[in-house]
């Protein structure tokens, strides 16, 4: 039976996001992030000092990693970008589907290995317009195709096993990966099928343990699957639309969660668009750098 847990946890920030999306934290910096697509904005805040700023930038993003103390890359509209950490200057480090005015970044982590996996979509969801990169020191590869809305990418803590859904179709797949390079490394399989459930599987982050934590958007919930596939544990949100989970904290005891107000009513739901904190008792995992050279 799955274990249904009321929500204990508190609003992290409740600034309403259009899209909140692409949320992380850096052990070293003690800085939490997100962003909020839909406003081209990147949202900053110190775990430790509460300062917090938000980042106005000149295309939608939504996903941003560690390169080194001096350098953080953000998946951009059209493609991979070095943002500097001191002056703020944006560099094009990959291009990704620059010229496809209809595509843009949407869910992203990134690999053991260092290497970037990217997913795109239409801006307006279009079907299939979409897709899933490798990029590792600055080469692009197209690894899936015809994606409608890439989300829920993570990776085994072996990093033998990658994960991402389509969802559109709300079937969560795993494929067989290069622990050493962060390529597919055999076929993909239906791993986890909810195309008959309510809500859509959303971002996903992979714990120390290998269960994966999903946040089901449309439900009001963040999943816990384990590693067989089978759903454990389920949180209860002060949101509908909740968008993607990241380990927060230098203990890793606290996992954030954004949401979307995108057409969500506001008179029924006042949470809606807030990012959220809650404790979960999983294995704390955070990503590793990205390996830009």
């Amino acid at each position: 039976m799955t274990a249904e847990t009321v929500f204990e946890g508190r609003i992290l920030v409740n600034q309403r996001m259009e899209l909140g999306e692409g949320p992380g934290y850096d052990p070293t910096s003690d800085q939490i992030w997100w962003f909020d697509i839909l406003n081209c904005q990147l949202h900053l805040l110190n775990a430790s000092t509460r300062d917090r700023r938000i980042v106005s930038l000149p295309e939608m993003a939504s996903a941003m990693a560690v390169v080194d103390e001096h350098r953080q890359i953000i998946a951009m509209e059209t493609g991979l970008y070095f943002h500097d950490v001191s002056t703020g200057a944006l560099s094009l480090h990959a291009a990704i589907e620059p010229d496809n005015a209809v595509t843009r970044s949407n869910d992203a982590r990134v690999h053991q290995s260092g290497a970037f996996w990217v997913g795109t979509m239409g801006k307006n969801a279009e079907k299939e317009a979409g897709a899933i990169y490798h990029v590792l020191g600055g080469t692009v590869t197209k690894i899936f195709d015809k994606v409608t809305i890439p989300n829920a990418i993570c990776f085994s803590p072996e990093g033998d096993i990658g994960y991402y859904v389509d969802t559109d179709l709300n079937t969560l797949m795993r494929v067989p990966v290069d622990p050493e390079t962060g390529l597919p490394d055999g076929p993909e399989e239906v791993f986890i099928d909810t195309s008959q459930k309510p809500g859509g599987m959303d971002g996903a982050i992979c714990d120390g343990d290998g269960h994966i934590w999903n946040a089901r958007f449309g439900a009001g919930v963040l999943d816990q699957y384990d590693p067989a596939g089978r759903l454990v544990a389920r949180f209860q949100l002060p949101a509908r639309q909740p968008t993607c989970p990241a380990f927060i904290g230098r203990d890793g005891g606290w996992m954030m969660v954004t949401t979307a107000a995108r057409d969500a009513k506001l008179d029924q739901e006042p949470n809606a668009g807030f990012t959220f904190a809650l404790v979960t008792g999983a294995k704390p995992r955070f990503d590793p750098a990205y390996k830009a050279f």
